[in-house]
């Protein structure tokens, strides 16, 4: 057997070495050329460039159908949320919480949508690809390119869920705790509720305190579990953004700092009128930063916190309610009015004044005994400290119609130092009785008057 399988195997090499046995292989016919495509005709092209315009027709009109529902079920789901709660008595957190759960509804069916027409763009791109044969191979590529993309970004969020759940928690816990915390501090603020460590007045800034530090404490947290945290470009943005904040922050962290001294210091509230360097006016805000006023002209001035701790504030309001606030201005008369009579017409102009207050009663200070004149300074009191350019207009007027009805002029006189045959400054009602004006003296000499 061995041998009979030996020969043939002999017989078979000869066969293909022999000239006669290849001939029928190479007189084998040719294989035939593959067939060119055929290019369609202008008829097909039209019906395929109809298809492509009806679909995307239709797409148009599908979209505005469904914002039109978008619309109707997120108006519906507001309506749904309001009733419940009306139902439920909501008021407070939990009026809250369900605010919360009713934009949450609104932003996942607005996501669901938004889904379904990016997945109804790309199939509609692919198929306006393939109605044409010179772009029915991008349409395969396009495809594709579309799976692996959604593959990958699939994997990627099935990967990254457990450290995306933990950032989700900690995100969430700090915001509800923060909201929390807004209420909390916005009753303090407001009065509803009296503790001993809080003032009124520091409870906005508590808050914004408070939230800040819970800001940058979950962004230690978190840092970590952020997708590309370990990377080297992602630690080099965080290098070159933590340069820049440090070297521009300068001005910003020192007007800061000021901020939160000047809340707990409370040297003014919101509405007082102050005067802060030049510049008179209400407290229109205030926060971490600036301090807004709003002018006796209506205009808002912005001044950094820094510059208001390192310079002088001047408030008006504090002691107006309680103990007044006291309006002076200075008039200069002459010495030939009696000054207890000037004394009279300036109180007399004070208590006739719109917003001066009867009690404390004004009174009048006797400031300086100068050459020619006396200085008298009118002072009242007023609760009105917002209206005290309003009320000083209109004491100075009363000033003036006082003395012009009294017939004392609002006069600084100047003297010469010749004095002789001028009558005495001294007023009329207190000169002795024989205190009569001197003439000139005059000494006539005829041998002078000869030689002139």
């Amino acid at each position: 057997m061995e041998a009979a399988s030996a020969n043939a195997a002999l017989a078979a090499g000869l066969l293909q070495d022999t000239p006669g046995a290849a001939a029928p292989a190479a007189h084998a016919a040719p294989a035939a050329p593959p067939e060119t495509p055929r290019r369609p005709g202008w008829r097909a092209v039209l019906v395929n460039i109809g298809k492509l315009v009806l679909a995307w027709a239709v797409f148009a009109a599908v979209l505005w159908l469904a914002k039109r529902l978008l619309d109707e079920a997120g108006a519906g789901i507001q309506r749904w949320f309001a009733r419940l709660a009306e139902r439920k008595g909501a008021r407070g957190l939990v009026a809250l919480m369900f605010e919360r759960l009713m934009r949450l509804a609104l932003m996942l069916a607005r996501a669901a949508a938004a889904v379904l027409v990016l997945v109804w763009v790309s199939v509609l791109v692919t198929y306006s690809f393939s109605l044409f044969p010179a772009t029915e191979g991008i349409s395969v590529s396009l495809v594709s390119s579309l799976w692996n993309a959604l593959k990958q970004a699939v994997h990627g969020f099935v990967g990254y869920l457990p450290r995306g759940l933990f950032v989700l928690v900690v995100c969430a816990f700090a915001y509800y705790g923060l909201q929390i915390a807004k209420i909390f501090f916005r009753a303090v603020e407001r009065g509803d509720l009296r503790l001993k460590q809080f003032h009124p007045e520091t409870a906005g800034i508590t808050y914004q305190l408070l939230r800040v530090a819970v800001v940058v404490l979950v962004l230690i947290i978190v840092f970590p579990y952020l997708p590309g945290s370990h990377t080297e470009a992602f630690r080099g943005v965080s290098i070159f953004l933590g340069v820049v904040i440090s070297l521009g922050s300068g001005s910003a962290v020192s007007n800061m700092m000021a901020g939160v001294v000047l809340a707990y210091m409370r040297p003014f509230r919101v509405g007082d009128r102050v005067r802060i360097a030049d510049t008179l006016g209400d407290v229109a805000a205030r926060g971490l930063l600036v301090t807004r006023l709003r002018t006796i002209k209506n205009v808002e001035v912005t001044i950094p916190n820094a510059a208001i701790l390192g310079g002088q504030i001047l408030d008006y309001s504090t002691l107006a309610l309680n103990q007044g606030l006291i309006l002076h201005t200075t008039v200069t008369i002459g010495y030939n009015a009696p000054w207890r009579q000037v004394h009279e017409l300036l109180k007399q102009a004070a208590l006739s004044t719109p917003g001066v207050l009867r009690d404390p009663p004004p009174f009048v200070l006797q400031t300086s005994l100068n050459d020619f004149h006396v200085s008298y300074e009118i002072n009242a009191y007023t609760d009105r400290p917002n209206d005290m350019v309003d009320i000083y207009s209109a004491l100075h007027a009363n000033i003036q119609d006082q003395f012009n009805a009294a017939g004392v002029e609002i006069l600084s006189p100047a003297y010469n130092a010749l004095r002789d045959g001028n009558e005495t400054a001294i007023p009329e009602a207190e000169r002795p009785p024989e205190a009569a004006p001197r003439a000139f003296r005059v000494r006539w000499r005829e041998d002078d008057a000869r030689r002139g």
